[in-house]
């Protein structure tokens, strides 16, 4: 990988990481910010009509309809299991009423969390100027959407159907995530790809309480990187409980 990082989730602390404090095209990665504010912002049962803004959108797709009825959470599942660019471009304009407006949400929310060398243009991840994050960045903002329980829910399912709507179909969706599959533990989060980019990807996996987040950027054997790096982390690193409530340490 040109640029990695392996942390663990709960405290920040890096434990193996390469070029991961320089920035980087990120991908469909992208979409984990765009999901997390969703989740975090919204009630994701609410319904909306697709505009066609959303429609016919470039890369990857779930394949939206303008005037089909979806709910929030079954754009959710669109977005991080199919990468569809066509749901990010629909949940920016439902969350923010334009894509221009939600990648002002998408900054704010960085900010928030506290990583300091990431900027958003867009909520799905196609190139563009001033659209970057780091290895690092991009592994503490997965970090935080993992502590909410709808976000992780979503990013660590394999398989969904959304079932048909007005104007609509029903779609059966598979995430592209093999490590879901492939690594013992595994619980998301999220695949990307572009030319310019390379291959993208965030995983997340737990085990005895710990949870470590790896992000490799540009990797052209990803799939071997993340199992080799999560790996590492859990042979070096364990977490240990020094005293529980109504005890005291000495």
């Amino acid at each position: 990988a040109e640029k990695a990082i392996v942390l663990d989730a709960a405290t920040g602390r890096v434990l193996y990481e390469k070029n991961a404090g320089e920035r980087s095209l990120i991908a469909s990665t992208t979409k984990i910010m765009t999901a997390l504010i969703v989740c975090e912002q919204c009630n994701v049962l609410d319904r909306m009509r697709i505009p066609k803004e959303a429609v016919g959108i470039e890369g990857s797709s779930m394949y939206l309809k303008e005037g089909e009825i979806l709910t929030l959470q079954e754009l959710l599942y669109g977005l991080m299991l199919n990468s569809g660019n066509d749901a990010a471009v629909a949940i920016a304009c439902a969350v923010s009423g334009s894509v221009e407006n939600f990648a002002r949400l998408m900054n704010s929310k960085a900010k928030e969390i506290g990583v300091k060398n990431t900027g958003f243009k867009n909520p799905n991840g196609l190139d563009e100027d001033g659209h970057y994050t780091t290895a690092y960045d991009l592994a503490m903002i997965s970090a935080y959407g993992l502590k909410n329980k709808e976000f992780k829910k979503i990013v660590s399912t394999f398989q969904t159907t959304i079932p048909g709507s007005e104007k609509g179909t029903k779609r059966y969706l598979t995430n592209h995530n093999k490590l879901l599959n492939l690594y013992n533990g595994a619980c998301g989060i999220k695949t990307g790809y572009t030319d310019d980019a390379g291959r993208c990807l965030v995983s997340a996996a737990q085990r005895d309480g710990l949870t470590l987040v790896a992000v490799t950027l540009n990797a052209p054997d990803d799939w071997r990187d993340h199992g080799n790096m999560l790996d590492l982390g859990y042979s070096i690193y364990e977490s240990k409980t020094l005293c529980s409530i109504g005890q005291f340490s000495y």
